[in-house]
């Protein structure tokens, strides 16, 4: 397999990830994550945020057809989710240790999505330039 194709398969399963815990968090809401929570605007903002989440994964996924073209987009949403695991680590900072589950986020936020767009970046330099159209 080259290194676009596994390129292409790693950010594909990775993408389901978001789509998936964002698609629980808009269904089921905080009270999904945390039960008993009774503040509606709380659960409001959880589900706006969990939809969010979806539409990260998803637009993910739009980049795996031809990966190696897709360097500004997938440079942005690595912006957007490190922009929000620093927001994550600074909640860590003010309010504690979270659950395993969101240090587990916060790896791929601040880790895991910034090696793969290093990577896309390499798979797209290696690729070229993309053909015109009419090429």
């Amino acid at each position: 397999m080259n290194e676009r194709r596994a390129l292409q398969r790693v950010v594909a399963f990775g993408a389901a990830l978001p789509v998936a815990a964002g698609l629980y968090g808009v269904l089921f809401g905080i009270n999904g994550l945390s039960p008993g929570v009774e503040s509606v605007s709380a659960d409001s903002h959880f589900r706006y945020l969990s939809g969010l989440l979806t539409g990260i994964g998803v637009l993910f996924w739009t980049c795996v057809p031809g990966i190696e073209h897709k360097t500004r987009l997938f440079r942005f949403l690595t912006l957007v989710v490190v922009l929000g695991g620093l927001a994550r680590l600074l909640g860590l900072y003010l309010t504690g240790i979270p659950s395993l589950t969101m240090l587990g986020a916060l790896v791929v936020e601040l880790a895991i999505t910034p090696l793969l767009c290093l990577w896309q970046a390499r798979v797209a330099a290696a690729a070229g330039p993309e053909p015109g159209p009419g090429a």
